[in-house]
């Protein structure tokens, strides 16, 4: 068992310096922001902020790739992110199916392209 998990002190160290902290966090906005308005201007701002920057973060990752998404062709990265986008529009503005889908053309595409 203990070579299917590893070192169990590198387990207890990410649990409590890498979870703890942050469901301390995630319980405590849930208590206080259960009762905002989610049409309230604060929050239609801070959605609008929180969009701006993970739109930054995704062009970063498309133009300056890091580590081993370095050598994946950009034309398949760009469309890899398209195929995800389209798929976000059609499956009624899912995230989850437009993250799906474009980590799906990428992997398989990466595997098609060696």
């Amino acid at each position: 068992m203990s070579n299917f998990i590893g070192d169990w002190q590198a387990l207890l160290v990410l649990v409590l310096a890498g979870v703890l902290p942050n469901e301390v966090w995630r319980m405590l906005g849930l208590l206080l922001g259960g009762g905002i308005d989610e049409g309230s201007e604060l929050l239609i701002w801070v959605r609008a902020v929180a969009t701006a920057i993970l739109a930054g973060v995704i062009a970063q990752i498309l133009f300056v790739p890091p580590g081993a998404l370095a050598s994946v062709s950009p034309l398949l990265r760009y469309g890899s992110v398209a195929a995800g986008f389209a798929v976000f529009l059609v499956a009624r503005r899912s995230i989850f199916a437009g993250v799906v889908a474009g980590e799906v053309v990428l992997l398989l595409g990466q595997l098609w392209w060696r």
